[in-house]
């Protein structure tokens, strides 16, 4: 029996290690997909432009903020108690307004944020698709994503999918990056 427990556990061994062997592991690079594509560039200069009206409405609040500021250290000798509280409500009422309509527009929750993932999600399933069919047909056991977080310390080109997922989508690889 003590004999026996070690050859099961080479065998175990073995046998994971040759089933190890045999994964085919592949990557993308879904950024380099999605800024090569044409409806990104037009879904970019949408946000752009959605993003470029609501920074102006924070720096128009931010200048009065600084001009009621500059007012009230200036002035602040000739107001009674009455009127610096007064003017500090107010500068404090616009700061607030000013956090508020960030966090509205620019928080995690925000309508930027919410915008961009409904106007990226048809695109970013149009990428999955490509890339379910490219390791389908190719037989990739796993497939990463090097965009974002993932990180890979070293990669062979020769595993890089990313450019027969843009084939596979229609796209010309002649322009690529």
């Amino acid at each position: 029996m003590k004999r026996f427990i070690p050859i099961l556990i080479l065998a175990l061994c073995a046998s994971t290690s040759a089933l190890a062997q045999n994964q085919k592991i592949g990557f993308i690079d879904s950024d380099i997909i999605m800024e090569n594509m044409p409806e990104y560039s037009g879904i970019e200069q949408r946000l752009n432009l959605l993003s470029e009206g609501w920074e102006s409405e924070i720096r128009e609040i931010e200048n009065e903020i600084e001009e009621l500021e500059e007012d009230f250290a200036a002035r602040e000798i000739l107001f009674t108690d009455e009127m610096r509280e007064e003017r500090r409500n107010e500068i404090l009422n616009l700061q607030r307004q000013r956090d508020q309509l960030v966090q509205e527009k620019f928080g995690p929750q925000g309508e930027y944020f919410q915008t961009q993932q409904d106007l990226l999600a048809p695109i970013q399933r149009q990428v999955f698709q490509a890339l379910s069919t490219v390791a389908e047909r190719e037989n990739y056991d796993f497939v990463f994503d090097r965009a974002e977080d993932t990180r890979f310390l070293f990669t062979t080109q020769e595993w890089n999918l990313t450019e027969t997922v843009m084939l596979e989508l229609g796209m010309d690889i002649d322009s690529f990056e």
